[in-house]
């Protein structure tokens, strides 16, 4: 029981990780910027302004956007189907679907987080913010909860 709950725990946690991780905007940071997957927000003269991801290349953008928010998405499905599980699930059994979820939220993560990494920002001031680190962060966590679904079996008793 005590396995189960800390399961559930951490899986929470990602997912409330992946969540800040999308939304918040602090992707990439400077003196005088903050960015997100979403916008821009420079400061002049001590007020913020929000501005568009013009300057960015759009199919690189669209897609870190949409593995990020699918990420989300299968993250949540997950949690979802490893409940419906434990009381549908025969004894004995795996939980690969739930296992295979979260695989899948691992890798839309990862692609979200790598290609930001390798195409976006590249010659420019600045630093990588927290939403940035709590997305590989994320992709550690999801990574290891699939593993742990994959392996899980349901207690027979």
């Amino acid at each position: 029981m005590l396995m189960l709950a800390g399961i559930v725990l951490l899986h929470i946690t990602t997912i409330i990780l992946l969540l800040v991780a999308t939304i918040d905007n602090a992707w990439w940071t400077s003196a005088t910027v903050s960015t997100d997957l979403w916008g821009k927000w420079e400061r002049t003269e001590s007020v913020w302004h929000y501005m568009n991801l013009k300057d960015y290349p759009e199919e690189y953008l669209q897609t870190v956007q949409a593995t990020s928010v699918l990420a989300c998405i299968f993250t949540i499905l997950a949690l979802f189907v490893f409940v419906a599980q434990l009381f549908t699930l025969p004894k004995g059994q795996r939980f690969t679907f739930t296992g295979i979820l979260q695989l899948i939220a691992c890798l839309c993560i990862m692609i979200a987080a790598s290609i930001y990494t390798a195409q976006l920002h590249v010659n420019e001031e600045g630093k990588y913010g927290h939403s940035y680190v709590l997305a590989w962060i994320s992709f550690v966590f999801t990574l290891l909860l699939a593993i742990t679904y994959l392996i899980l079996r349901k207690k027979s008793e």
